[in-house]
């Protein structure tokens, strides 16, 4: 009988968008995978990839104690029925959540952490008593003895090991993989140069910082289109709202895409990606922009560091840093030859440590390493 593992994942769109190459290889690894999500529009896709959704009614950013209570009792439920024999819980609420309900059930636990969040890179007054909270409640966790924690950079690698979770109970895996014989190298478009942004249109995300940047660039006569792609979230409270992305659109010459199905429309128009990011886990558009061979323009920060190297695949700017940022961007723009430089190493980069390939091999190996508590 195959070995059933259990992704739990607080929205179906992020698992198809964030994880659908790493459970793709524990499918061709032989696992029966089941996925426990908030079911919208994804369940059909979930279903297609051979794949068992379980539907979650979890409410996404809320660590409340009674909606945790609740999440906890149901996914605990959920567990106790389906017996798997590994549980892989993807990002800080499930890990949370994922890990309590799986005390004492014979299962392994893998815990991915995919960056550190708003709860630990935000506003420390703002994070109340969440932020000491969480911290205990990962110590305890994540200790435990049949349970293994992925973090996708060394800063977030130094956090766990912070916690005084041991090094044996943490693995760095780059990212859930990029699928290089989908997104591949693009030729560069013509005139005039284009900057994309794809991401949730979020203040963590710096799409303020970026937007600001842009608009000092061009008022010094710089000939730079900016592309935006993607939505607002609703559900998190640092998104900006419709209007002020219409208003700035209008104000700056921005292009505002939304949502865009297929991202190599972005690169094919794009000379080059930005990301203005406070701290990331490892940015998944950075990866499909680099493997479509764009250079990129990014903060140095933790995550980003990993893909957008200084000097070699991308320039660099400190977090925040609006007037560095538009002067990245202006330079970016005026170098074709860096650029094509920089599209070249980014695409090595991808296809060495990056891929589809490569993680799935990683993430195979860690599951079969694991036995049951």
């Amino acid at each position: 009988m195959a070995a059933r593992i259990l992704y739990v994942v607080t929205e179906d769109w992020y698992f198809l968008s964030h994880r659908l190459p790493m459970a793709r290889a524990a499918r061709a690894a032989g696992y029966d995978v089941h996925v426990a999500t908030r079911l919208s529009n994804g369940k059909a896709a979930i279903e297609a990839e051979g794949f068992t959704p379980h539907a979650l009614d979890w409410r996404r950013g809320s660590l409340s104690p009674l909606h945790s209570l609740a999440g906890v009792l149901e996914l605990r439920k959920l567990l106790r029925s389906l017996k798997p024999d590994i549980v892989h819980n993807v990002s800080l609420k499930p890990v949370l959540l994922g890990s309590i309900a799986s005390l004492g059930l014979p299962m392994a636990v893998v815990n991915g952490l995919t960056g550190l969040g708003t709860l630990f890179v935000g506003d420390h007054k703002r994070s109340g008593l969440a932020r000491p909270l969480v911290r205990a409640a990962l110590k305890g966790l994540l200790g435990r003895r049949n349970s293994r924690t992925i973090v996708q950079n060394p800063d977030d690698k130094q956090f766990v090991l912070a916690l005084g979770v041991p090094e044996t109970h943490i693995d760095l895996v780059p990212g859930s993989g990029v699928d290089t014989s989908h997104f591949v190298p693009l030729p560069e478009p013509g005139p005039p140069v284009t900057a994309a942004y794809v991401g949730r249109m979020l203040v963590d995300k710096g799409v303020e910082t970026l937007i600001e940047a842009f608009a000092l660039a061009t008022s010094r006569g710089l000939k730079l289109q900016l592309l935006l792609a993607g939505d607002t979230d609703r559900e998190n409270l640092g998104s900006l709202a419709p209007e002020q992305l219409r208003e700035f659109a209008s104000a700056f010459g921005i292009n505002w895409l939304g949502h865009v199905a297929d991202i190599r429309d972005v690169w094919t128009r794009a000379h080059f990606a930005v990301l203005a990011s406070r701290r990331e886990g490892l940015p998944k558009s950075l990866l499909e922009a680099a493997a479509c061979g764009r250079p990129m323009v990014a903060t140095d920060t933790p995550g980003c560091r990993e893909i957008a190297i200084e000097g070699k695949t991308a320039l660099t700017f400190p977090v925040g840093d609006a007037m560095a940022l538009a002067e990245a961007m202006t330079r970016m723009a005026g170098d074709a030859e860096m650029r094509a430089r920089f599209g070249k190493a980014a695409r090595t980069l991808v296809e060495r440590k990056f891929s589809a390939e490569v993680i799935g091999k990683e993430i195979v190996a860690l599951y079969r390493s694991l036995k049951p508590a």
